[in-house]
């Protein structure tokens, strides 16, 4: 299955939640099917996505916050998994898409490409709803499961070894250094 069609599964529901995407292939292909601003792109700041979700995911209860993470990203931080299960946000949907590799950076192989499993280090953590999923539908409805449960999530999405056309984008770091506080500041009121 490839990442950018699980993203477009999920799109929708996007719109009216805070969005907080790895760099890289998810934030380029979250881009090419619409940008909104309330998607914040974490260029620059590999491992740190589930780690900046979950401080919205606390400072704004009352808002969805998904997460679009990556496999290398979240095993550079894997002591988020215990911090997120030890605060238990409701609000949290943390997605990674796992293609066993540093894509972004050389296509690397990562460890999940040697057995380590993501989805048992989580629910491990403490994490109270995982899943592991390998087709766009079986995403789609775990997706959905995941923002309508009222439990912090983890979905480990099984993703091709793909790489966007380009890493070009057409929002800016800084542009969407600005717009994304001000998009959450009106999403808050």
């Amino acid at each position: 299955m490839l990442r950018v069609d699980c993203l477009r599964s999920v799109y929708d529901h996007l719109q009216d939640s805070i969005v907080v995407t790895i760099m890289g292939a998810v934030a380029v292909e979250l881009q090419s099917l619409g940008h909104r601003p309330n998607f914040f792109y974490l260029q620059h700041a590999m491992g740190l996505a589930s780690s900046t979700g979950l401080g919205m995911a606390l400072c704004l209860p009352q808002k969805r916050v998904v997460v679009l993470d990556g496999d290398g990203s979240i095993l550079m931080n894997l002591g988020s998994f215990t911090t997120l299960a030890r605060y238990r946000p409701k609000n949290l949907v943390h997605v990674i898409f796992d293609n066993e590799t540093l894509l972004s950076v050389g296509g690397f192989p990562t460890a999940t490409s040697s057995g380590s499993d993501l989805e048992k280090i989580a629910a491990g953590a403490g994490v109270p709803r995982t899943a592991t999923v390998q087709t766009c539908e079986a995403f789609a409805t775990a997706f959905n499961e995941a923002i309508n449960s009222g439990e912090l999530s983890c979905i480990v999405a099984k993703v091709e070894k793909s790489f966007p056309k380009s890493y070009l984008t057409d929002v800016t770091v800084l542009e969407n250094r600005f717009e994304f506080p001000r998009q959450v500041k009106k999403m808050n009121v």
